[in-house]
């Protein structure tokens, strides 16, 4: 049996990054998948090709995570596309890296507002039908930068750090009717952003790792999985660090 045979989730972000591997990983153990991208169409289309051929449901959705405005044409399309949901990752994200010396308001606003405001707007959009469920689950990705900070990143660990503190408190408040809320709290993941990086700086993250390695989208995709699954039907309110020991 697959851990997620019958779920239906929704994956915001879904058409790159770790956001791809999640739902690949969500399609494999047996979930539908609705995908939500913003401005790459033809990558989520890719993604949805790709899961279909897993013989897995999988439709995309535009969304505007940043206003409940921009929510509400989501909202319509993944009921009329897709139907109900149980699951939901709130997996979408931006960065603005500045020093704070020198961050724009614009560069705080649109970090808080897709990475934070987001997740409201996202989780209170479908936060019933998710509890109606009587399995309801909600992980959002959150980053070690919120829990110990970095540097020239004042907004983003804001927004990580918020995270945390609305999944705690929605734990609290969904925990009695069956529905649990939890944090995947990823450290530098091997992924294109990373690879990025200058040869020097990212031999100075990686003297921080105990591990000595950065972490995989994939292993990210199956801490997502475990907490979707059956296995964690009484993990509610609980940050899952996946960062090779960089932050304990």
């Amino acid at each position: 049996m697959t851990l997620l045979a019958g779920r239906r989730a929704l994956v915001t972000g879904g058409s790159g990054g770790i956001g791809v591997e999640i739902v690949r990983a969500l399609a494999a153990e047996g979930a539908d998948v609705a995908i939500q991208y913003h401005t790459h169409k033809d990558e989520a289309d890719r993604v949805v090709a790709e899961v279909r051929g897993m013989g897995r449901k999988c439709v995309a959705v535009h969304g505007e995570l940043d206003s409940p405005e921009g929510m509400n044409g989501m909202t319509e399309e993944v009921h009329d596309k897709f139907g109900r949901i149980d699951c939901l990752v709130n997996a979408a994200g931006i960065n603005r890296d500045s020093l704070f010396t020198k961050m724009t308001d614009a560069q705080w606003d649109d970090v808080i507002k897709v990475n934070l405001s987001g997740v409201y707007y996202t989780t209170r959009a479908f936060v019933e039908e998710i509890v109606a469920s009587g399995h309801g689950r909600v992980v959002t990705i959150s980053s070690v930068v919120g829990q110990m900070g970095n540097f020239g990143q004042v907004n983003y660990a804001a927004s990580k750090s918020g995270i945390i503190g609305f999944a705690k408190a929605l734990a609290r408040e969904l925990a009695p009717k069956g529905t649990t809320v939890n944090v995947v709290a990823p450290g530098f993941i091997d992924t294109p952003m990373v690879q990025k990086i200058p040869d020097k700086v990212r031999d100075k993250i990686l003297a921080q790792i105990p591990m000595g390695r950065f972490g995989t989208s994939r292993e990210v995709a199956r801490s997502v999985v475990y907490l979707l699954s059956p296995d964690a039907d009484y993990i509610t309110g609980a940050v899952l660090n996946l960062n090779g020991g960089m932050y304990l």
